[in-house]
């Protein structure tokens, strides 16, 4: 073992390590101005980043302020980067470095595909702003008024007082039915009429009452016609228009059916009922009672539109944050 040691020619070795340390001590230099080159466009993209100009970036949204701010200091950050690589000639790892952040960036696509699916969703949609803040909607067959949208979902609160995420992208590609974009809103119900009442008579009372009632626009103004035929009697539908902003769609709508089915029985309009036929036993004492005379008119219900909801939205302060919505912006 000591004779292949005595001889083995460490000279070759020597001069190779020293070639390696004169180079490496000839690069420093280089290598200086690289790490300087980096440090600058470093920070200048930070530089870049700070300026108010992005404060007018996306009406006001900070989410795309931010966005925009990140942006622009990784695009300043990869440029000083490439520079200093060509400044230590290091082109061949320049494409290597670019191929693996290719390939990596489809694997990580593929990955987290709905993960990016939900950030570009959030990202269109705060600048397409398509619902204001405390908009009642229905997404997907999801209804409930609009709390907060941020980079990844959609909050709801339904009309029961849940909160509902949706994801963006779901929200982006669904058929979104606001209610309140246009504040006017239409409801609609049936009544059955006897077969030898006069239905003209029958409509006129219908409509009379409807425009009497306090929360039904004029314009649109109310209306009534013959819907259908049945077994026993004909379906009169009458509709009216109401004001969202003012009063409560469903406290409405049950209203003007109670009013109309008032004025009918006031009118002594016949309104049959399905017939059945009843087995008395014997010894029973209870006699079937004729009808009924009408009974006047009762006091009016209250009608306003209640905040409930949009009122335990306003006590949820964590809702407020990263909200991508501006009330402000323009709707598309």
């Amino acid at each position: 073992m000591q004779s292949i040691l005595e001889s083995f020619d460490f000279t070759s070795v020597q001069e190779r390590l020293l070639d390696k340390t004169y180079r490496l001590l000839a690069a420093l230099p280089l290598f200086a101005l690289a790490l300087l080159v980096f440090i600058l466009a470093w920070q200048t993209g930070r530089w870049l980043s700070r300026r108010k100009a992005f404060e007018r970036v996306g009406s006001k949204n900070p989410f795309l302020q931010e966005l925009a701010r990140t942006t622009v200091q990784w695009v300043a950050i990869v440029i000083g980067l490439l520079v200093a690589l060509e400044i230590m000639d290091a082109t061949t790892l320049v494409g290597a470095v670019l191929g693996t952040a290719g390939a990596l960036g489809v694997a990580l696509g593929f990955a987290f595909r709905d993960i990016l699916e939900n950030y570009l969703a959030g990202i269109l949609m705060g600048i397409r702003q398509p619902f204001a803040p405390k908009d009642h909607v229905v997404i997907d067959g999801n209804e409930g008024v609009l709390v907060s949208l941020t980079s990844r979902a959609t909050t709801l609160m339904t009309l029961d007082g849940n909160h509902l995420r949706l994801p963006n992208a779901l929200v982006f590609r669904s058929v979104i039915l606001n209610y309140t974009r246009n504040p006017k809103r239409r409801f609609s119900f049936d009544v059955g009429i006897g077969v030898n009442e006069d239905l003209v008579k029958a409509q006129q009372i219908g409509i009379d009452e409807l425009r009497s009632l306090d929360g039904i626009i004029a314009e649109p103004p109310p209306r009534a016609f013959i819907a259908a035929l049945g077994d026993s009697n004909v379906q009169v539908r009458f509709q009216g228009w109401m004001d969202q902003k003012e009063h409560d769609f469903l406290l409405i709508k049950s209203e003007a059916i109670r009013r109309v089915k008032l004025a009918m029985d006031a009118a002594e309009m016949d309104m049959p009922e399905p017939i059945y036929r009843v087995q008395l036993r014997q010894g029973a004492t209870e006699k079937i009672a004729g009808a009924a005379t009408p009974k006047a008119p009762s006091a009016s219900v209250d009608t306003r539109a209640h905040a409930d909801v949009v009122a335990q939205i306003d006590d949820d302060a964590s809702t407020q944050a990263d909200d991508l919505l501006d009330p402000r912006a323009a709707r598309e």
